[in-house]
């Protein structure tokens, strides 16, 4: 990769970090997490410590996927964000630029309203960013790997888990 093209994004992905505990501040959230819709981590601000981030992210973007299916049952696109409501912690979830999972941690302290409008502010901010992040990757890497190994490597991976 082009040195410009490194600096680029290690700036961007200072921005986004910056942008993470931001909000983790601003809320007075326990954590927040950003994963990629296969479910793996990207980065994350706040306290992580006591989470089994690997499982949480694999199951963030599960449940996703899975209330993508129920928007498209009720005739809906996609629902944006979710939100489950525990005891003493609630978990606030939302999806930008239609590629990566914004999770947010937090209690009983925070409002929700208070959430709401923090994450919609930040997702605003992040969104054209990773547009452009995704363009540049895609227009770098497009042609690299035809349509041939695609199937072929999708094939492999099914025989795996069957």
């Amino acid at each position: 990769m082009p040195e410009d093209k490194e600096g680029t994004f290690e700036e961007e992905f200072q921005i986004i970090k910056d942008s993470l505990e931001e909000l983790c501040r601003e809320t007075k959230s326990l954590s927040v997490l950003l994963i990629d819709k296969a479910g793996q981590l990207i980065t994350s601000a706040g306290n992580v410590s006591s989470l089994d981030i690997p499982s949480f992210a694999t199951l963030s973007a599960a449940d996703f996927a899975a209330t993508s299916n129920l928007a498209d049952l009720i005739g809906e696109h996609d629902f944006s964000t979710l939100f489950h409501q525990g005891a003493r912690k609630s978990i606030y979830v939302s999806l930008i630029a239609d590629k990566v999972i914004l999770a947010v941690i937090f209690t009983k302290e925070t409002t929700l309203g208070l959430v709401r409008i923090k994450v919609k502010k930040t997702a605003e901010k992040l969104a054209n960013m990773f547009d452009r992040i995704f363009q540049t990757l895609e227009s770098e890497y497009s042609g690299a790997v035809d349509d041939e190994f695609i199937s072929e490597a999708e094939t492999e991976l099914d025989s795996l888990f069957e």
